[in-house]
């Protein structure tokens, strides 16, 4: 039997499909679940990374020319720092002396604390070196933006877990080689509405310093997170909030809520806000997705967005003669040495072992304690309607086959174990099947199809090309998304490392 698979029988249209013109392009432009985006310049390249918070590896990278169509590169680290455990959110990366650093949020190991590391590299696209936690402060740390005040080096933080105080934007000053706090902390900015300000980014436009930042809700179904800003002539503040805030909201469009972003400058100073949103309806299952707005001064010295304080997917083109490329399909044939960089995998919850060796992927992991059910290699959907498929190539008493992954206790499992056919649902550890039976062939095709972003349903075929449905209806998956991140598709093995689950290709297909 041929390894190759056929074109889908189905044809799957695109959510929220509408004429574009020439000259504008369509939000998201990092179609991924992949929160607290930050973008910089080095020449007349544009760097982005964001939050990876369970998934590694840690912090994905992308590159563009154009701040529309952007190309993931790799990750700022493929192993996690020694010194960190989990929830690895809302990295920013700065370029200064020739160097790229990048300011990272994860919790200490010893004790679970949330605390602001920072690791350096010759290059956003090279490996980083960590050199460990740089800010400690309270029982949480989080959100770091570094900036430079007239060659003075400032980073600044969201605090919170300070003596009963409220949430504050703290600064501090810092060394000149970007490694060490220098001085006392200081306040910028305290939360005496109780709105939950976070995720800052600083600029200075004619006399004024701003401080643009996110508050409300920033993750989940009830989401409203928003943008606001304040002003100040010193760096340090006093700031002086803005009375039309927030600046920038969803809500009343086709986003939910959007937030939590920085900026980066086009080399004739147009500012481009790059932050997280979620769409309404089923585009929330393709989680917070990176949309680029034009951010502009007004003539009385306050911040608006080009296009309004409502976020819209249709903008104008940043540069002129620039093209969105559609979104693309995803198809390993598992054809190179290593992994494609576009997986990922659930760290907290087992070891991943995986090799590609002539043209077949082997994936095996060891659980962590706990921990039942397996290792999941996994893709960040681009829209809410879309179909994957593998062919599984071996027999043995483990589990391998296809999953919508939530995480190790929310999931949906579609595939083969020993000589049978299995579609199970587990929940908070509760495990349903729904569907089993003989498995029709030794090497055995299996695909879900997604519509509506959580609306499953699951097929199979001996050849690849005539396919049958293992269940009638479609199996609700809303239950799998977790509080910051929604679930993935993906390849998934569950049993013994010595028994792998090997897979010939995957598609998804859009």
């Amino acid at each position: 039997m041929s390894k190759h698979f056929l074109p889908f029988f189905m044809v799957l249209l695109s959510v929220g499909a509408f004429a574009q013109s020439a000259d504008t392009f369509t939000n998201p432009v990092i179609r991924r679940d992949m929160a607290d985006p930050c973008v910089i310049r080095i020449q007349d390249t544009y760097y982005a990374t964001g939050t990876s918070s369970e998934w590694a590896p840690f912090y994905p990278v992308y590159t563009s020319q154009d701040l529309v169509n952007w190309q993931q590169t790799g990750h700022i680290f493929n192993e996690k720092p020694a010194w960190t455990s989990n929830s690895f959110w809302a990295p920013e990366l700065y370029y200064h002396k020739g160097r790229v650093y990048c300011y990272y949020t994860a919790r200490r190991k010893q004790d679970g604390v949330t605390c602001i590391g920072v690791a350096s590299s010759p290059s956003p696209t090279q490996a980083f070196t960590d050199h460990g936690p740089i800010v400690e402060f309270g029982s949480e740390a989080i959100d770091a933006f570094v900036y430079d005040d007239n060659g003075q080096l400032y980073i600044t933080w969201k605090a919170y877990g300070l003596d009963k105080r409220p949430i504050e934007i703290l600064g501090s000053r810092l060394s000149d080689n970007g490694l060490r706090l220098e001085g006392e902390p200081f306040s910028l900015l305290t939360d005496v509405e109780d709105i939950g300000m976070e995720g800052q980014y600083h600029f200075k436009h004619g006399d004024y310093y701003y401080l643009v930042y996110s508050a409300h809700s920033c993750c989940g179904p009830g989401s409203d997170y928003d943008v606001y800003v304040a002003r100040s002539r010193s760096f340090r503040g006093p700031y002086e909030k803005y009375a039309g805030n927030p600046i920038l909201h969803g809500g009343k469009g086709e986003y939910q809520s959007c937030g939590h972003g920085t900026a980066v400058s086009t080399p004739d100073d147009r500012m481009f806000y790059l932050c997280h949103a979620y769409m309404k309806g089923e585009g929330f299952y393709a989680g917070r997705q990176s949309i680029l707005q034009e951010m502009i001064v007004t003539d009385d010295g306050w911040v608006q967005f080009k296009t309004g304080s409502t976020a819209v997917s249709e903008q104008p083109l940043p540069f002129a003669g620039a093209k969105q490329e559609p979104v693309a399909d995803f198809i390993d044939e598992f054809d190179q040495e290593k992994l494609n960089v576009a997986w990922s995998w659930n760290y907290p919850y087992s070891d991943i072992q995986a090799s590609v060796k002539e043209g077949f992927l082997w994936l095996a992991g060891r659980a962590h304690e706990g921990n039942s059910y397996g290792t999941a290699l996994c893709l960040s959907p681009q829209k809410a309607r879309y179909a994957y498929q593998t062919q599984v190539i071996n027999r043995n008493a483990s589990f391998k086959g296809l999953t919508m992954y939530g995480d190790d206790a929310n999931l949906i499992a579609w595939g083969v174990v020993g000589d049978k056919l299995v579609l199970k649902a587990i929940k908070d550890r509760e495990e349903t099947i729904l569907y089993e039976s003989a498995c029709p062939s030794e090497r055995i095709f299996l695909k879900i199809g997604i519509d509506k972003g959580c609306l499953l349903t699951f097929f199979f075929s001996k050849d690849g090309k005539q396919w049958s449905t293992a269940t009638e209806g479609s199996l609700d998956s809303t239950y799998t998304v977790r509080w910051d991140r929604v679930a993935r598709p993906g390849l998934l093995h569950i049993g013994e490392c010595e028994e792998p689950a090997g897979f010939s290709q995957f598609r998804l297909e859009y």
